[in-house]
């Protein structure tokens, strides 16, 4: 029996044609402009962090191409109800993390970062579950990459740190996220 399928070659182009596309010219086409802003952030306090700007653009990059291909799985009905369940548990489990993210940075001397980090981790783990065999192991070693980074104790305590500059990042990113809590989008 033939399993070819046109729509499953399809899908396949699309991720790879995406993947070989995720720059910041395409990320501005493709996101608001609220989430651009907190995606430059994010980028300028892991530059700041890693001291690479390098290292900064490849975390931004494997983001945006995961966030990309997870948008090409829902928008192709490729998950089943199961991997839905699992990525609304995501989005929820994000939402509240950005909440807390927001909180932590306006009610001074309540930051925790191993909270932030287990809550990353959690959803790292989300993800992975929703997106399992649809993914190639390269996609979830950036799912890992990102989380990883996202979740690094060093990296949100400077973060959350009285020190400049990341003390503006921090502040811009928590406006963003605000705005994108306000409004729905995340």
């Amino acid at each position: 029996m033939d399993t070819f399928s046109t729509k499953s070659l399809a899908l396949q182009a699309q991720k790879k044609l995406l993947s070989k596309m995720a720059s910041k010219a395409v990320v501005a086409v493709l996101v608001d402009d609220t989430s651009s802003e907190v995606l430059d952030e994010l980028y300028r306090a892991t530059r700041e962090f890693t001291r690479s700007r390098k290292e900064a653009q490849k975390m931004l990059k494997n983001l945006v191409k995961v966030a990309l291909k997870l948008g090409l799985l829902l928008r192709g009905d490729q998950l089943g109800g199961e991997e839905l369940a699992l990525l609304r548990r995501f989005r929820h489990r994000a939402r509240c993390l950005a909440m807390t993210a927001v909180s932590f940075h306006q009610v001074d001397f309540t930051f925790d970062r191993r909270v932030l980090a287990a809550g990353l981790l959690e959803c790292r783990d989300l993800l992975h579950q929703a997106v399992g065999p649809h993914l190639t192991a390269k996609s979830h070693g950036r799912i890992n990459h990102v989380f990883g980074h996202l979740a690094d104790c060093d990296f949100l305590a400077a973060l959350y740190g009285p020190a400049e500059p990341y003390r503006s990042h921090l502040r811009r990113i928590c406006e963003g996220l605000g705005r994108m809590l306000d409004e729905g989008s995340l």
